[in-house]
């Protein structure tokens, strides 16, 4: 039996890797984090000539929402107000929404789920792009409302 070579991206290498393997990782098993992201990168390099890196930073481009709405309880009753998305928040939406598309898809191990939905993402289709433009439609939907936005 082949003994598997474990290559980890350098610990600490980019701020943005570090979080989206953090975000990644379930109960606390950061080691597996790691390689599923590392596989994930090893399938992008064969599937596509362009850098794997440059397939993450687009698709996590390609994700981020610029607005949102949120509940705003004026006289009893409840609207969805649209409001702008600060930076940190649109990080972390679009790494969650790419996750949750990555694991919402069946049948392959994580790091293949993970890398088609990364080459989805950054050719602009996908679940996670899904989700964006709802979340877009909603808070165009109900502009009528952004006055009641703090």
């Amino acid at each position: 039996m082949a003994k598997r070579i474990k290559q980890y991206i350098p610990v600490g290498s980019d701020p943005l890797i570090e979080k989206f393997v953090c975000c990644l990782m379930k109960r606390g098993k950061k080691s597996i984090a790691r390689q599923i992201f590392s596989d994930a990168m090893e399938v992008i390099k064969t599937r596509t000539k362009d850098p794997p890196m440059e397939v993450f930073s687009k698709a996590l481009l390609n994700v981020t929402p610029l607005v949102e709405v949120r509940p705003k309880r004026v006289a009893g009753s409840v609207y969805q107000v649209p409001v702008e998305v600060n930076p940190k928040r649109q990080q972390t939406l679009s790494i969650r929404w790419i996750l949750g598309a990555a694991r919402d898809r069946k049948g392959v191990p994580m790091a293949q789920k993970l890398a088609m939905e990364l080459l989805d993402a950054s050719a602009d289709q996908g679940a996670a792009i899904k989700k964006k433009q709802d979340v877009l439609k909603m808070a165009q939907a109900n502009k009528a409302f952004a006055h009641l936005a703090k």
